[in-house]
């Protein structure tokens, strides 16, 4: 009843900004980017703040409708617990990123906490999470009380359905989407696919011709891959080099 009714009153602020004519952008249809990813994954803290905050420059966030996923590899075990990729502090800051988010929607209020807290990742300082709060003058209560109670686990449960649903399934993280459509290893470059999926009539400076355009042959951009990957790359690494060794042993003899 409550989500009905909020996104009846989206619906309707959306048709009202239209008819005053506030901004023509308020009338287009935005395009989506999600990622999905975790806080104490190496590239994706540098690509949430090396390149993620590109979208807030020359407009083009008017156009995007960002939504942050922290979850990523982790693995929801028996009754209810998760297991994280990078062990339980991993856990304990993608609930907190969670939190956030929970705590201020608003893109403009939980976003600056969490490029603050993954700068101190990409710093590898994360244990001093908790002077973002002071910095940004934010109140940590509501995020910490969210941490300390079931609050935090359900909404990573959440994100868990969510990023477990993904079709095609994600492989790695970071896995940034842009309007449903995974960007694989070229997510780097993430701002050509968003000027391409932007069907709206309104000029966006950061969709100029000279960005608009997919670069092909470029480099593989780094990420985290699933476990279950890292242990099948590695069973056949291992099958590999043991043939390598039995062909030697046979040349030797």
């Amino acid at each position: 009843m409550g989500s009905s009714f909020q996104r009846t009153v989206s619906i309707f602020l959306a048709f009202f900004l239209c008819f005053i004519q506030i901004s023509p952008i308020y009338c287009e249809e935005k395009v989506s980017l999600t990622l999905y990813y975790e806080s104490l994954c190496p590239y994706c803290s540098n690509f949430i703040v090396n390149y993620l905050p590109k979208i807030f420059k020359n407009g083009l966030i008017d156009v995007v409708d960002l939504k942050l996923v922290p979850w990523g590899n982790t693995k929801l075990q028996a009754n209810n617990t998760f297991k994280c990729q990078h062990g339980p502090a991993e856990c304990f800051l993608d609930t907190l990123e969670a939190c956030a988010i929970d705590a201020w929607p608003d893109l403009n209020e939980h976003f600056p906490f969490i490029y603050c807290v993954e700068s101190l990742v990409y710093h590898k300082n994360y244990t001093q999470w908790e002077t973002c709060f002071e910095k940004l003058n934010l109140k940590a209560k509501l995020v910490k009380d969210c941490v300390g109670s079931g609050r935090g686990k359900e909404l990573e449960l959440r994100y868990a359905a969510e990023t477990n649903a993904l079709q095609p399934p994600h492989k790695y993280v970071p896995w940034v989407v842009v309007d449903g459509q995974p960007l694989y290893d070229d997510y780097r470059d993430f701002i050509s696919y968003i000027c391409k999926a932007y069907k709206g009539t309104t000029p966006i400076p950061g969709c100029s011709s000279s960005v608009n355009v997919i670069k092909m042959g470029k480099k593989i951009s780094p990420f985290c891959l699933k476990q279950a990957a890292i242990s099948k790359l590695s069973t056949i690494s291992s099958t590999f080099t043991s043939s390598v060794n039995r062909v030697k042993l046979a040349a030797s003899a």
